[in-house]
């Protein structure tokens, strides 16, 4: 069961390096995306995924392997001050994200005078200031260290003089983190939905007259425009739900747990405890896909870079040839 779990973990680690790095790779290379104001808040997002991959997973890794705690208290603690940091600023740059596509959506006209790059700036600042502000407070009260449940160095208070205080901290940090991104995220989104519902109801209006007056339609063209009309009516619930859903379904649990083992009387299962937080790492490895790379904008800066790769690769492997090809035919002495 512990080599299944830290298989498991293993793939979450490979899976969130190669697709954080491959968002990366495409933000330097096409100065389209660098330009958009939504570019700041993935590439911040993709910043504290690769941050947390590469520091906070591996560590769970070998503290799942060994059952004990990697390192000295002293680094674990530095540790932990990294995963409340990140882990926060992430989920604001989620809800910075839907901040982003509701004044996009709602207020199109306005948009590149209401989110301009200084304005992100400004938002990523506050995400910054918000998550350095937590995992300072944690860090300084040594609320941070080694947790056998989670099997990682992450928010952890093994003093009872202090647990009062403990609770207070942990319920005002989850409130002002997780829950008030998926309130904005809630809020944002369904506003979107709305406008976009709105959209389509106009077009659809269109259409229906469109197809009532061209009478000669072949009855395949029509059956055609009114299967697009039920997928344009899907696309964006599908889109919205995979937004909130995917923060709920990775977070949620983790949160919960933290919650419930604020209370001493309340077991909870070791197994769970550690299935918790690799849902809460598979965001980090969920986000490139949800945010970045499903878009077409990111699809095709791929499709360029792989097909670069291919051609230099091919007009190398033509000059091998060419140059073996030389190289063989005997000289005249």
């Amino acid at each position: 069961q512990c080599q299944k779990r830290a298989a498991l973990a293993g793939e979450l680690v490979f899976l969130s390096l190669l697709s954080n790095v491959l968002v990366l790779i495409c933000f330097l290379y096409n100065p389209e995306i660098r330009k958009q104001v939504p570019g700041l808040f993935n590439l911040n997002l993709t910043f504290c995924n690769l941050l947390l991959t590469v520091s906070n997973m591996p560590l769970t890794l070998v503290g799942l392997i060994s059952k004990a705690q990697p390192g000295g208290d002293g680094f674990c603690q530095i540790v932990g001050f990294l995963e409340t940091f990140l882990s926060t600023n992430s989920m604001l740059s989620m809800a910075a994200l839907s901040i982003d596509r509701w004044i996009a959506v709602v207020f199109p006209l306005r948009y590149h005078s209401k989110m301009r790059h200084k304005d992100a700036a400004f938002v990523l600042g506050y995400t910054w200031a918000h998550s350095m502000s937590f995992s300072t407070v944690a860090a300084c009260l040594s609320w941070v260290g080694y947790h056998r449940l989670y099997a990682s160095c992450t928010l952890s208070n093994p003093r009872a003089s202090s647990r009062t205080q403990f609770v207070v901290f942990t319920i005002f940090f989850h409130s002002f983190t997780f829950l008030l991104s998926f309130i904005v995220l809630c809020v944002t989104y369904l506003k979107v939905l709305k406008v976009a519902r709105f959209h389509c109801k106009r077009i659809d209006v269109i259409t229906m007259q469109t197809l009532v007056l061209l009478v000669d339609i072949h009855p395949s063209v029509r059956q055609r425009c009114l299967e697009e009309q039920k997928r344009r009516r899907q696309r964006a619930t599908r889109k919205i739900s995979t937004f909130i859903g995917t923060f709920m379904l990775c977070f949620a649990p983790y949160v919960i747990t933290r919650i419930v083992e604020l209370f001493p009387a309340v077991p909870i299962n070791p197994h769970w405890g550690i299935v918790s937080k690799c849902l809460a790492y598979s965001k980090a490895a969920c986000d490139p896909f949800v945010y970045s790379l499903l878009r077409h904008q990111y699809k095709k800066t791929c499709t360029d870079i792989i097909n670069k790769l291919l051609k230099r690769s091919s007009l190398n492997a033509s000059g091998r040839r060419h140059e073996s090809q030389v190289n063989s035919i005997p000289t005249m002495e």
